[in-house]
């Protein structure tokens, strides 16, 4: 059977609670639409464990009976973010006992796995960076490793990071390398902080765009076009 964890809430305005009266309340349950502070939901015994260390959080849940789950309004991004957990005082000392026992082992672990994603990070820029040479052949050296580190940093978002881009798919690596020249090679952020409209400003940048891509892929005897010479 699925477990239901009650949902407490921090106010951001004062409030009493509609049972015993008194207030303002740190932290509330609604129960059918009215307020009520938690010794009133039988609640009051549990402790606040702010959220932040995953394991702690785990063990201290796993060992209390009875837990819920504490969250604030966040009016900026108009939604409820969960701030922690109140869980049973018992619990939580077992949890802490329990993570300080084994820490060194769990602190070996996580750099473990940060040399694991290092490494892969690593290997998906030597990777990015090995295509855009394939395709952009005559591109600089530093320069490709500029554009791949760019473009697979981690948390970005960025197309080394999308899925088309760990596949290596042409439209998506020729994309980041268009990025970079449109912003390196050409009067592009100028234009913008004249206040040329985005678009208008990618127009005109284009054509110099072009001719850049077009010496990366041929060499720069190409970019003289036919009859010239």
């Amino acid at each position: 059977m699925d477990l239901v964890a009650p949902v407490v809430v921090e106010p951001l305005r004062r409030r009493r609670c509609s049972e015993c009266l008194r207030g303002p309340l740190e932290r509330m349950v609604v129960e059918f639409n009215a307020l009520v502070c938690l010794d009133c939901a039988d609640l009051g015994h549990l402790v606040f464990l702010r959220r932040g260390d995953t394991a702690l959080t785990r063990r201290a849940r796993e060992g209390s009976t009875l837990w819920a789950v504490v969250v604030r309004h966040n009016r900026r991004r108009t939604r409820y973010e969960r701030q922690g957990l109140l869980v049973e005082e018992a619990a939580l000392a077992r949890a802490e006992a329990a993570c300080l026992a084994d820490a060194e082992a769990r602190a070996r672990r996580r750099a473990r796995d940060a040399a694991r994603r290092a490494a892969g990070d690593v290997e998906i820029t030597a990777t990015l960076r090995a295509e855009i040479l394939r395709l952009f052949p005559s591109c600089p050296g530093d320069r490709a490793t500029e554009i791949s580190e760019h473009a697979s940093a981690k948390g970005s978002g960025r197309v080394g990071r999308t899925a088309a881009g760990r596949s290596l798919d042409r439209g998506a690596v020729t994309a980041a390398v268009r990025a970079s020249v449109r912003h390196v090679d050409t009067p592009y952020d100028s234009l913008l902080m004249r206040g040329v409209p985005r678009h208008q400003a990618r127009t005109r940048v284009a054509p110099a765009i072009e001719t850049v891509l077009r010496a990366w892929r041929h060499g720069a005897e190409d970019t003289r076009g036919p009859g010239r010479g």
